[in-house]
């Protein structure tokens, strides 16, 4: 056992020779500083995620935090537009419009609105006509699919269908950071009267300031109402028209108004060369009586003269 007691004080000995000098770093460094408490939004993180992951940087910099601006950055504002076109059997055109501004009426402003409609008619055979209307994106999904099946119905067909979208995000975004920054130097401005801390000519300057900020706001209010309106409420124009075989007495047809305008067309050829020859007869009499009056009166008594020197040499 004494070999093991001296090993152990050897040992202790060494210890306490190393460690004279530095005693004090090797205390500080034993007792190294407690982690620094974690920040509310690395907790928040930490509970959220369920890990580790802090919200800082490498470096310790904190994230940096996008602004606020009122409008949510991820979503988007597209209004859509689309376009039918119908045709329809010999009258069918008044009476599938007519249901069509009946059932937009009946399902009230807030959902459908009436923009346009007109009917063009050129005779008993053929008729054309537009709508145009206003309505909510899932309203008129299903009024469109109502017109496929009452066209379809009525013996008519569909030839025209397209859609078109308009990206409104950057207008919207834009018209409303515009907006608020417009109410910011108002409640300035407002501000700026109710203190009345300067001459009469600057507070008569900062109302009529506030009256220009005023009618800013108004305006751009006015447009931000419109297009949201343009994204809450797409537009579908509709266009109507008979359908019109290819032969009939249509004016439509180029062949058949060809036969039925040849009686028309000939009396109007035969009416054309009587006119014409009315509108020329005095004028064809004029020049008779002119070439009669030279051949009989003028040009016998130029002959003769011409005859004279001759005869007298």
């Amino acid at each position: 056992m004494k070999p093991q007691i001296w090993i152990v004080a050897l040992g202790a000995l060494g210890l306490t020779a190393c460690g004279g000098g530095g005693g004090g770093d090797y205390e500080r460094s034993a007792s190294a500083p407690a982690p620094a408490p974690m920040m509310a939004d690395e907790v928040a993180e930490f509970d959220t995620s369920r890990s580790l992951k802090s919200a800082r940087g490498p470096r310790g910099e904190s994230a940096p935090v996008e602004p606020a601006t009122g409008e949510p950055t991820a979503e988007q504002y597209i209004a859509y537009s689309h376009n039918l076109g119908l045709t329809l059997p010999k009258g069918g055109v008044d009476p599938m419009m007519a249901a069509h501004i009946a059932a937009c009426r009946a399902a009230g402003t807030n959902t459908c609105i009436v923009i346009n409609s007109n009917v063009y008619s050129q005779d008993e055979d053929y008729a054309s006509g537009n709508l145009s209307i206003r309505a909510t994106p899932d309203w008129i999904e299903s009024f469109m699919s109502g017109v496929e099946a009452d066209t379809e119905s009525a013996g008519g067909e569909i030839t025209q269908r397209s859609t078109s979208a308009e990206d409104l995000t950057r207008q919207i975004v834009d018209t409303g950071a515009r907006l608020e920054a417009q109410k910011t130097l108002q409640s300035r401005l407002l501000n700026l009267l109710e203190r009345r801390d300067g001459e009469l000519g600057e507070l008569l300057q900062i109302e009529r300031e506030l009256a220009r900020v005023t009618g800013d706001i108004e305006s751009i209010e006015a447009q931000l109402k419109t297009l949201r309106l343009r994204v809450s409420m797409s537009s579908l124009t509709i266009g109507y028209q008979t359908k019109v075989p290819a032969f009939s007495g249509s004016r439509e047809n180029p062949l058949g108004e060809a036969f039925g305008d040849f009686f028309y067309n000939l009396s109007a050829a035969i009416a054309a060369v009587i006119t014409a020859f009315a509108v020329g007869l005095p004028w064809i009499i004029l020049i008779g009586l002119f070439l009669w009056i030279w051949m009989k009166l003028i040009w016998p008594r130029i002959r003769v003269r011409k005859a004279k020197p001759k005869s007298s040499s």
